[in-house]
């Protein structure tokens, strides 16, 4: 293992893993802010728009 940090500068790898978690983070966290349930900035007024048809629920 130790062979490995002798071909990569650790810092190099450190810096650009925190940059590549950096960015999917905020990748992740703007998909769901597109979304309709999970945008927690626009609160419970977006939440109560969503209507969920229950008509085609089958009761077995």
């Amino acid at each position: 293992m130790w062979r490995i940090w002798l071909i990569f500068d650790p810092r190099r790898v450190l810096v650009a893993l925190g940059v590549f978690l950096l960015v999917l983070a905020l990748l992740i966290h703007f998909i769901l802010l597109g979304t309709d349930r999970f945008n927690w900035l626009d609160g419970k007024r977006a939440a109560a728009a969503v209507s969920y048809d229950t008509s085609l629920v089958m009761l077995t």
